[in-house]
């Protein structure tokens, strides 16, 4: 009879009267394989952890890839801005051609994660204005924004330049 006629508890029956030396390698054997499997699942959770990081370093890379184009923009911006504001309300082709411009670069910006950061009203907050002075203002509370000197921006939520900000104080 050979071990192919076994049946399972032939088998048993068998290994139980198996030398002590063939049970020990048999023990040592189960032991490699479960730390081969342990091996495996862990390396399986280290490359599964390393594609998240680069899928996040991808993204990350991807939205704001345009930060330094979208902040050399900036000023681009302030002056168009401040050549419409010298303009007043004189209605001329100029003027109308300004406005067309400003409104187009703001979109760009807008499209691409960039948003003003224009807080006049709002409470100073130093993680996103820099405060210039601080001026009495009746009827406003104290540590809010009285004036805007500069917008300041965001790109997707990330501060690119800080608005600069005049700031009520307490009475």
């Amino acid at each position: 009879m050979n071990s192919h006629d076994l049946n399972p508890e032939s088998a048993q029956a068998a290994q139980d009267e198996a030398p002590a030396g063939d049970v020990s390698e048999l023990d040592a054997l189960r032991a490699e394989l479960g730390k081969l499997r342990e091996d495996s699942l862990r390396e399986r959770a280290e490359l599964d952890n390393q594609r998240k990081r680069v899928a996040r370093d991808i993204e990350m890379a991807r939205k704001f890839a345009n930060e330094r184009l979208l902040g050399d923009l900036l000023p681009v911006i302030d002056s168009l801005e401040a050549g419409l504001a010298a303009a007043g309300e004189d209605s001329g082709a100029l003027r109308q051609g300004m406005e067309l411009t400003l409104r187009q670069l703001l979109k760009v910006g807008a499209d691409n994660g960039l948003v003003a950061v224009d807080p006049v009203g709002l409470p100073f907050n130093p993680e996103h204005h820099q405060a210039m002075s601080l001026v009495p203002a009746p009827g406003v509370a104290p540590n809010h924004v009285v004036q805007v000197y500069q917008k300041g921006w965001l790109l997707n939520e990330r501060l690119l330049r800080p608005a600069l900000v005049v700031v009520s104080q307490d009475a």
